[in-house]
This record gives C-alpha cells, structure tokens and sequence, in this order.
C-alpha cells in the first residue's frame, strides 16, 4: 500500500514556518562589537613559548617506584627524576571548529634514579643516568565560551609514547643488571608513558585557564565608565586562524545592566598577512560615547580665570547691550562658559577615516557671588573631530582633532548671525582648552582582550565602510612561565589532579 503523501498546502506551512524561525534566531543574535583573529603566522612565536613552558612541566614529572623480584634478585627503582627534555621536532596548528593541536616527535627525556639490588646477601645500589628515547607526544586543546563569556581550555586529548629507553648500568653487579635491563626499562617506559598525558591535562585545563583568567571580560575602564568583553559564541577555528567575537561594549558603572542595542555593521576579518587582527564597529565608539554622556561626563565649565582673558573681552563686548542693563552689582561679575552635549556624540567610519560628531549646548552667564547666575546667551555648537586610533602595548588609544566647528542660535535666526564673530575665538578656545583635555584621556585608551604579558607591535590601521580592523604581530613582555606562576591558582601545584583523564592511551 503507498504511503499517504502530506497535502500541499500543509507542507508549504511548515516550510515557511521553519523559514520565519530561522529568521527570527537570526534577527535577535547579537552582533559584536569587537573581532579578534589570531593567524597561523602567531603559532610560531606561541609555540617558542609553549614550548619552554611544556618542558618545565614534563621536568615534573614524578614516577612510581619499581620494585620486583626475579629469581633470587631483587630490585628497587627509586627517586626517578626528568633531567632534561629534548624536543627535535615540533608542530603547533588549528584544527577545523575549536581545536589547538600540538605534535611532537622523536624528543627524548633525560632521567636519572636511583637502583638497589639484592642477591642472596650481596647489596649494589647508587645512582643511574637514563634516556627515554623516541618520544611522541599528540595533544589537542578544544577552546569554548564558558558561562561568563571567557575563552577556556575546555577539554585536553592527548596521545603519548615512548619508543625506547637506555640505562648505563654499572658498578658490582653490571653483569646482572645488564641481564635486568631489558626487563627494568620496559617497566620504566610503561610508567613513564603513564605520567605524560596527566601533566598535559593538568598543564591545559589548570595552569593555561589560569593564564585566559587574565583577559578581561567586564572591567572597568575609569571610575565611570566599564567594557564588557564576554565572549558571543565559542572560538572558531579553521586550518589558518582562530576567530573570535566580543560583545565589545562600553557602560556606565553607575548602571550596570545597562546596554546600548547593537545596530552597527558587523565587523568583518578577510586578511590573515599578521599575526593577529582586531576589528572594532561602530557600535564600539558609539557605546563608548553614550555611556560617557549617561554619567554626565561630556560637559565643561570654565568660570572666571579660567575663561581665556581674549575670549573674556570678546564675550563682554559682544553681549555688551545686555550687561548695561543689568544692576552695577552685575556688571563686574565672572563671565561663564558652559558647553554640555545634547546628545550623545555618534562615531562615522568609513574608508577615508573616522569621524565624531557632536552636538552640545554653550551658555553663557555673568555669576555673580552668593546670587544667581545671569543667563547671557544660549547657543547652539556643531562640531566634527577626526578620530586616528593606534593600538600600543595591548590598549586601543585614540587622537581627536578639532576639524569643523560652528555655532547658531536656537532661538533666531538674526541671532545666529550675531553669533559669527564668536565662530572663531570659541573654536581656538576649544583647540588650545578643551582639546588636550579629551585626548589625554582617550590618548590613556582602553586594554584590548589579551592576556597578561603579551602585546601587539608594528600594528597597520585600516578604515572600512562601517568599521576599522587593525592588524600587528605580537610579542611577549614576560615568559609564559613566569605569567603562569604569578596566577597560579593555590590549590594547582599538584600536577595530578583527581579529575585527570585516562593516562595516555598510545600502546607502550
């Protein structure tokens, strides 16, 4: 009997349902702020640091005693200790999805232990020198997102063999113990193989999450303003990079919960010539501004001296008409000058270069003392600045320039001609006053998501329509071993931890 085939109609239904689903998960995924792409062209510099780290681990090595007897002999391998590590070849590369491998071949390992022998009433003992020789060590980092938004070492595999080992026996029983050898550095190469993966585990999940806990992730930038950098989704990672995508949003410390809706282009990452890449959308310098505007940073006021004295005269004799009208307790009162954005200021980006506008309110004001103040003037300002950004150690610093600049009325437009011979000295004052102070503090910057002791140098800034990637390499600043032992957690010097997986799961 055929199968009853469903209507049309129906069918169409659930197409299009199915459709409008997939639209809305898009619809509401969330856009980053921030980008991060780490290229092949950085494993080399990692793996010059990883591996110094991993044989500094693998000299930790602790192995079981081997005791035993065969026939009337017997014997006890004790106080085995790694002298040295070899490594000949090496290979650091991403695997496809979220994987970090690591090959190593033909390395060789330094021992040294100390033998007894018993046989009847004859005792040997002393220490040996050893090699353990043909070692291959396979491991695989998987890296994900955890429930904070932070990049962790989520799971290690690892594959570990020794091939061979060697002991140069010697002393009273030479003889026997070149007739034991064989039987005594089997045992020892099936310990040894057991002892390789646990301190790779212990090494990826312990100490290198130790060193991922010091990229920030919600910190604060100044006492008002923080930035969230949870990551969105879990690291991606194809056969030439590793991509990574930040919410990349400033807030007001004042309001915590508060976040600005993510409607910027996204940030896109093509190029793979540097080690590393950052992109920053607009949305990263308009939640930046925002959230300076909701504390109510974003306004000056120079009273008295601090008005420059030209602009003081220009002032008075401007709104001169005005000021002799007032009572003589009046007249010689301190000038005001308050500026105060309307708005919050909105960052453009495009392939010529970066732009900021703003829009603030100018009053001006005679304050005279213990009465209010005298309102002069209210005006409107427009102003644009160039912004250049430049990444320097591992914070994204900014440079504003003044370039256009003017003032009209809110309230006439005859008054807004009255106002041009203000254009000019309002301008200066903004250049020589008010300038230096903003870029002193946008020069300061903001830390990009690294970990301690790495930093980007000889970056290149490259502007696009909606958002700007800047690509460097990276250096460190300090060893990897000495970032490690500085965040150490208390409670990981046992490299053997109880969660440890299954020793190596190669064949010995």
């Amino acid at each position: 009997m055929t199968p009853a085939t469903p209507p049309t109609g129906l069918l169409a239904m659930v197409l299009f349902g199915a459709l409008f689903l997939a639209l809305l998960v898009g619809a509401h995924a969330e856009l980053p702020g921030c980008k991060i792409r780490i290229t092949s062209k950085a494993l080399e510099l990692v793996k010059k640091e990883g591996l110094l780290f991993l044989e500094q681990e693998l000299e930790t090595i602790t192995i079981p005693d081997l005791r035993g007897r065969e026939g009337q002999f017997y014997y006890n391998i004790s106080e085995v200790k790694v002298t040295e590590l070899q490594l000949t070849s090496s290979e650091l590369h991403f695997l496809p999805q979220q994987e970090l491998m690591l090959q190593i071949t033909n390395a060789s390992l330094g021992l040294r232990f100390r033998r007894q022998l018993l046989y009847w009433i004859f005792y040997d003992g002393g220490y040996i020198n050893a090699s353990a020789e043909g070692v291959s060590i396979r491991t695989a980092l998987q890296l994900s997102r955890d429930p904070n938004g932070r990049m962790k070492v989520s799971n290690v595999s690892c594959q570990a063999s020794v091939t061979r080992m060697h002991a140069a026996f010697g002393g009273t029983f030479r003889k026997v113990y070149d007739f034991l050898s064989t039987f005594i550095t089997s045992g020892m190469r099936f310990l040894l193989n057991q002892q390789i993966c646990p301190v790779l585990y212990h090494a990826g999940t312990v100490l290198l999450n130790s060193l991922l806990d010091t990229v920030p992730v919600r910190s604060s930038v100044d006492e008002l303003v923080g930035i969230d950098y949870s990551l969105l989704k879990d690291p991606v990672a194809s056969t030439s990079n590793l991509d990574m995508d930040f919410r990349g949003s400033f807030f007001p410390l004042a309001e915590g919960n508060w976040s600005l809706p993510n409607r910027a282009v996204e940030p896109q990452l093509q190029e793979e010539e540097r080690m590393v890449y950052v992109a920053f959308s607009e949305f990263f310098f308009d939640s930046a501004m925002e959230s300076y505007f909701r504390a109510g940073a974003l306004q000056l006021s120079l009273v008295g001296d601090k008005v420059p004295h030209d602009l003081d005269m220009l002032l008075r004799a401007t709104y001169f008409g005005s000021i002799v009208l007032l009572s003589p307790a009046v007249i010689d009162s301190p000038l005001k000058l308050e500026l105060q954005a309307t708005a919050p200021p909105r960052c453009t980006i495009k392939p010529s270069g970066t732009t900021i506008s703003v829009t603030a309110s100018v009053t001006i004001a005679l304050v005279p003392p213990d009465q209010p103040e005298v309102q002069l003037s209210s005006m409107i300002m427009d102003a644009r600045l160039s912004a250049k950004m430049a990444l320097r150690g591992k914070a994204l610093r900014t440079q504003l320039d003044l370039r256009r600049f003017r003032i009209y009325s809110n309230q006439s437009a005859l008054e807004s001609l009255a106002l041009i011979p203000l254009q000019a000295p309002l301008k200066t004052m903004l250049q020589i006053g008010v300038m230096p102070m903003l870029n002193e503090r946008t020069w300061r910057g903001v830390q990009i998501p690294l970990p301690e002791g790495i930093n980007f140098v000889r970056e290149v800034v490259m502007n696009h329509a909606g958002f700007l990637t800047i690509g460097a390499d990276l250096h460190f600043a300090k060893g990897l071993r000495e970032v490690i032992e500085k965040n150490r957690p208390a409670n990981a010097r046992d490299p053997w931890p109880s969660s440890a997986p299954p020793s190596s799961t190669a064949a010995v």
